[in-house]
């Protein structure tokens, strides 16, 4: 048997194969990305054909740029304000309730968490008809538009700070909380001394993924839109692709992805500054008591 085929039978060996799959569903799913990318720097109107390189679509353009158009800069502001308000709502919300249902122990707890993870089983058309139709019918009130759409996107946020949050909730255990507590502290000083900091890592990537996918909803801020001022950046793009689009699309989709990696590298460098300085208050404390013993 050639070393060929004992490479690829051998069971036992390394994951060779899963090296080769996974490199190519890397490339898979970047290079398009990359191709996006590179034409919304184009100097020409082609989306097909590269004619050099050019910030045109981005800020020179003095009508089509994105920072120009008034339809494709609305839209960039209204995805960037829904997720802000996404996080700043979900995220306590979320936070609140991990700790909730990690603790609740009596009857109806199995059932509360189930509910808790609707969201992230149902379709998003079936929340966007049903959020549509609570807000025309039920909840006439609040009208469709920037109000609304908070809403919705809060609502299907919640599950995966829930889901984040309560993971590592349940890692941590309740040890160090009921430690705080046997030291003198009551429970709302073990919440907020011990355990919330050490919750921190969870509530950072809970605030990225809401971002990332209040960026990217299309359905729910489509139903929940009143007009051409509360379009987001997938629905205008959705909506300006089947005319003749210039590069403006691309920068205006690139926009958004770099908006979103530099929102997770700037939350990332501050888990870093907390997680150091909280390093060096460790080291201190644990100097002074080795300094009382």
């Amino acid at each position: 048997m050639s070393g060929a085929l004992v490479w690829l039978r051998n069971p036992w060996g390394k994951p060779r194969i899963l090296w080769f799959v996974t490199i190519g569903y890397l490339l898979w799913s970047i290079v398009p990305i990359l191709i996006a990318i590179r034409f919304s720097f184009n100097s020409g109107r082609s989306r097909s054909t590269a004619q050099g390189w050019s910030t045109r679509w981005y800020w020179g353009d003095k009508d089509l740029s994105v920072a120009h158009d008034p339809d494709l800069y609305n839209a960039l502001q209204q995805s960037l304000k829904l997720a802000a308000l996404a996080i700043l709502i979900s995220v306590p919300i979320g936070v609140a309730l991990s700790l909730g249902l990690t603790r609740w122990r009596g009857r109806g707890a199995g059932a509360a968490r189930f509910v808790t993870l609707f969201p992230l089983v149902t379709p998003e058309i079936v929340m966007g008809v049903a959020l549509f139709l609570v807000f025309t019918s039920l909840f006439s009130s609040i009208s469709l538009g920037t109000t609304a759409q908070v809403i919705g996107h809060v609502t299907f946020s919640i599950t995966f700070v829930v889901i984040i949050v309560r993971g590592r909730l349940l890692s941590i255990g309740k040890d160090f909380e009921e430690a705080a507590m046997d030291l003198g502290a009551s429970s709302v000083n073990a919440l907020r001394m011990v355990l919330l900091p050490l919750l921190v890592p969870a509530i950072i990537a809970s605030a990225i993924v809401v971002f990332a996918i209040s960026m990217d909803d299309f359905v729910i801020s489509a139903y929940l839109s009143s007009s051409a001022g509360t379009e987001t950046v997938p629905v205008k793009i959705y909506s300006n692709a089947r005319g003749a689009p210039t590069p403006a699309l691309n920068a205006l989709a690139s926009v958004t992805l770099f908006a979103t990696v530099l929102f997770g590298a700037a939350l990332f460098a501050v888990w870093s500054v907390i997680r150091r300085r909280q390093g060096v208050q460790g080291s201190s404390m644990d100097e002074l008591a080795r300094l009382d013993a």
